[in-house]
């Protein structure tokens, strides 16, 4: 594996410590700010709404340009973004630096996983995407909860500062080790590839997406108050109990990953189940600090072992679209990390409390069992989505008769082990 692709997991490790770490960070940042906790966690939707336009936007923009420039810039960007962040002297500015961020952010995304793929055989794809989504996995381990901590401890602004210092260390990685990647001789067929937004099934794809993750995020967004509100416990152990979170989730990717190629179905239901039982869970037991110290594990566990599933789902059934697919699939991860936050603030805004963030998100989540329900049906009436991959087949033949090289439809293992926009 060439020490390229884990430069661009230690980017991938500062890119996903700033998307997720506010969560541990809205008390003080709402103190400071003279704003509401509600209002705070707008920055996390701020965040993932970079994300949802700018991954598909740059994805096609950046098509034609040399991807090591690509990559330079957009991590000088983001690290510039964070340091914006950290000088924010008005709620307005901060909330302004987390959209340029996250455009930074997930361009990086849609690049640097094309680069991952060109620098090494096709037998090692999915283990050069792991290694990236390796970066994204220890970012909720050890990036979130030491945000957290530095947040306690020397004020919210110094994990802002940490983020920007670990960028300047990408960057010169970025810029030392990643070499030079031709373009592909011919430019994707964009035309061809929107073609896949008529297909119902790539719709429900979204769906699906964007309601589990919200469905989850609506709850950890706000977790921070809700241990230390209303389970009682001293802000000192947030981090440790972000970093819970992040073991399960690691847990959970392994396990969902192996398991998702064979019962891509089963995953996703026996998934989203579990995690609408642990809100509800949550949201019962929410005064209990043992539960929701175990809870939060738990959630971690459910939501990154539904994720690999909810990937491969999407790279089935938008088989025509290689560019697009993965640009899709960011942008229905962060649709869900906008809604949910959003849900999240207005029901504590309607004074229902802290714990009422976990009955939204299982409202959520119970509408996304719902979608899986009908695309089940849907498949096996079917409905599976398949006129993307039959396009695609189509395209590559008729290519093939012309004698132009084609590119491969996008497998299941692959794109499962290679989704960058898990929760």
């Amino acid at each position: 594996m060439p020490l390229a692709v884990y430069i661009l997991g230690l980017s991938v490790f500062a890119l996903g410590t700033s998307e997720f770490m506010l969560s541990g960070l809205l008390p003080p940042i709402a103190d400071d700010m003279n704003v509401s906790i509600p209002q705070a966690g707008l920055l996390i939707s701020a965040f993932a709404i970079g994300m949802v336009v700018g991954a598909p936007l740059l994805a096609v923009a950046t098509l034609r340009l040399p991807r090591r420039t690509t990559l330079i810039a957009l991590i000088s960007v983001f690290g510039l973004g964070q340091v914006a962040g950290a000088l924010a002297p008005t709620y307005e500015v901060l909330f302004a630096s987390r959209v340029v961020s996250a455009l930074a952010c997930a361009g990086f995304w849609a690049v640097g996983a094309a680069v991952a793929i060109a620098m090494v055989p096709v037998n090692q794809r999915a283990r050069a995407m792991a290694v990236m989504i390796g970066g994204l996995s220890i970012a909720n381990v050890l990036g979130v909860p030491l945000g957290a901590f530095l947040g306690e401890h020397f004020g919210w602004r110094s994990a802002f500062w940490a983020v920007g210092v670990a960028s300047a260390v990408a960057l010169v990685g970025v810029v030392t080790r990643i070499p030079y990647i031709p373009l592909p001789e011919k430019k994707p067929q964009l035309r061809q590839e929107l073609a896949i937004y008529r297909d119902r099934q790539v719709w429900l794809a979204i769906v699906i997406t964007a309601l589990a993750a919200g469905g989850v995020f609506c709850a950890f967004s706000y977790l921070a108050p809700l241990l230390t509100d209303v389970a009682g416990l001293d802000s000192g152990w947030v981090p440790w109990i972000l970093g819970l979170f992040g073991v399960g989730a690691l847990i959970g990717t392994m396990i969902g990953g192996r398991v998702a190629d064979a019962h891509l179905f089963g995953v996703l239901l026996s998934g989203i189940t579990a995690s609408t039982v642990f809100l509800a869970a949550l949201a019962l037991f929410a005064s209990s600090q043992v539960a929701v110290v175990a809870l939060a594990f738990l959630l971690g566990l459910s939501a990154f072992f539904t994720a690999p599933a909810l990937n491969a789902r999407m790279f089935n059934v938008a088989g025509a679209a290689p560019t697009l697919a993965g640009a899709t699939t960011t942008a229905a991860f962060n649709l869900g990390n906008t809604s949910g936050p959003w849900l999240g603030g207005t029901v504590i805004d309607a004074d229902l409390g802290f714990a009422s963030t976990a009955w939204a998100g299982a409202a959520m989540t119970v509408l996304a069992l719902a979608a899986v329900a009908v695309a089940l049906r849907l498949q096996r009436g079917g409905d599976g989505g398949g006129r993307g991959l039959v396009r695609s087949r189509l395209i590559a033949k008729g290519g093939a008769a012309r004698g132009e090289r084609t590119a491969p439809v996008a497998g299941t293992a692959e794109c499962a082990a290679g989704s960058p926009t898990q929760p």
